[in-house]
């Protein structure tokens, strides 16, 4: 009987992958770049060990908000005071930060703990197409919708 096979840190090889943003669904997206991030798509996963690969997401000014959601989401923030709720619509956000937008759904996407916070950090989000990562050779990647 064959043990089951268990990655350790210091065997995971990581890709870069660049993946365009303009005209996908913002949640279709954060959910194929979670995917990505947490290490999903190699034969290798193992659940509680980063071997995900790096990603750089361009366009991301020009990611789709479908339905009303552009007007009727909203980003909520608080101070912590009383009275501090801070509410800022998706367009709006999307005008000002759009890389914040993208950023926020993925790390929505990713677990709450320790292994997600470094997961989230080989996550890069350009609100255009240049990015100052061509040293590392990214691959481009297509979003299966």
């Amino acid at each position: 009987m064959k043990d089951t096979y268990m990655a350790k840190e210091a065997e995971v090889v990581r890709d870069w992958w660049v993946v365009d943003a303009s005209g996908i669904p913002l949640g279709r997206l954060a959910t194929f770049v979670a995917q990505i991030l947490r290490g999903k798509h190699k034969p290798t996963f193992t659940p509680h060990v980063d071997v995900g690969d790096h990603v750089i997401v361009i366009n991301a000014s020009k990611v789709v908000l479908t339905g009303r959601k552009r007007d009727q989401k909203f980003y909520h923030s608080h101070s912590g005071y009383p009275g501090g709720l801070r509410s800022t619509p998706y367009g709006e956000l999307m005008d000002k930060k759009p890389t914040f937008v993208v950023e926020k759904a993925v790390r929505g996407m990713l677990p709450k703990n320790k292994l997600g916070r470094r997961m989230i950090k080989k996550l890069k989000v350009y609100a255009r197409e240049d990015h100052p990562h061509e040293a590392q050779s990214p691959q481009s990647l297509e979003v299966q919708l």
